[in-house]
């Protein structure tokens, strides 16, 4: 099942980071940092870990990364 993109107005609200989480997340440093990033907001808005990557909105991980 195709899954529907996500718009601005949901990446603001679920894929912000927060001041407690970017503290969490400016301890890490390259690539970790985005990963620990996405894998945080996933986890505060599913509450699990995702399986593998093709469960991450491509979207999702591009506006975290900005």
């Amino acid at each position: 099942m195709a899954r529907t993109p996500l718009d601005l107005d949901e990446l603001v609200e679920h894929w912000t980071l927060l001041k407690d989480e970017q503290a969490l997340v400016s301890g890490k440093r390259g690539a970790t940092r985005l990963g620990f990033a996405v894998l945080l907001k996933f986890y505060t808005q599913y509450g699990r870990f995702p399986g593998n990557r093709a469960e991450l909105p491509g979207e999702a991980v591009e506006f975290v990364a900005r």
